[in-house]
């Protein structure tokens, strides 16, 4: 019952979410071009998820490594549709890369794209590398990072998984750093019947950025195994430490 409760509260601050966030879209579009306004706004109610289940933690180790004023493409694992909404207390501005599936929930996917977010078709590769390479350097050009799992898709035994190259490029193309950050936590908030876990906690773990000089200078499938080995570690010491 008490998650029923819960579900009712969410859904009904998404739906007000959803029309302040076109409100703030309309007035703020001409001088807002990264879109800052609304990804605020949608912060303060992914906080409600928490604030509504006091038992439930979301700790976030490591903020000293983002710099507020760079845009980075960010790199992250996927472990549940929670991990979306985990991160919006980090003080960036992104963009993410999901699949179009994700768009036709109702009321998310209206959000996302009014986030301005990528939405790509996983049964065309091809296409949907040209998508997040031409829109994700769009959106660094304006100062807004782009946030991008780059093993392709949820993994289903919570391990971090071969990655894919698309993140990589973009940020060798865009000239910007790589941000790694690592979720533990968010596939074990909603258990199975859709019920809440209020003692959840989860731990977001921001690693040291990869910088644009090095991405530039070093070759991408480099960078790619020195950024799936860090996560693969920092991910093993956060489920040490929270045994």
């Amino acid at each position: 019952m008490l998650s029923i409760i819960y579900y009712i509260v969410v859904a009904t601050c998404w739906l007000v979410l959803y029309v302040v966030s076109f409100i703030a879209l309309v007035v703020c579009y001409p001088f807002d071009k990264k879109r800052a306004v609304v990804h605020k706004i949608s912060e303060w109610f992914t906080n409600v998820a928490f604030i509504f289940a006091p038992g439930m933690r979301r700790d976030v180790v490591g903020m000293e490594n983002i710099d507020p004023t760079k845009a980075y493409v960010m790199v992250l694992n996927h472990q549940s549709m929670v991990d979306i909404m985990s991160i919006y207390n980090l003080p960036l501005v992104f963009k993410w890369v999901s699949k179009k599936e994700v768009y036709r929930i109702p009321l998310v996917g209206r959000l996302l794209l009014m986030h301005g977010d990528i939405v790509i078709n996983r049964a065309s590769a091809k296409e949907a590398m040209q998508l997040v390479h031409s829109k994700g350097k769009e959106w660094l050009e304006k100062g807004a990072s782009v946030a991008i799992f780059p093993e392709g898709t949820r993994s289903k035994d919570g391990q971090i998984h071969n990655f894919k190259a698309g993140a990589f490029i973009l940020a060798k193309d865009a000239g910007v750093p790589i941000l790694p950050i690592v979720l533990n936590g968010t596939d074990s908030l909603v258990h199975k019947g859709w019920m809440i876990n209020w003692r959840n906690k989860i731990t977001i773990r921001v690693l040291p950025p990869i910088s644009a000089e090095e991405v530039q200078n070093r070759d991408i499938k480099d960078v790619m195994a020195q950024v799936k080995e860090d996560m693969v570690s920092a991910l093993a010491e956060v489920r040490a430490e929270n045994r």
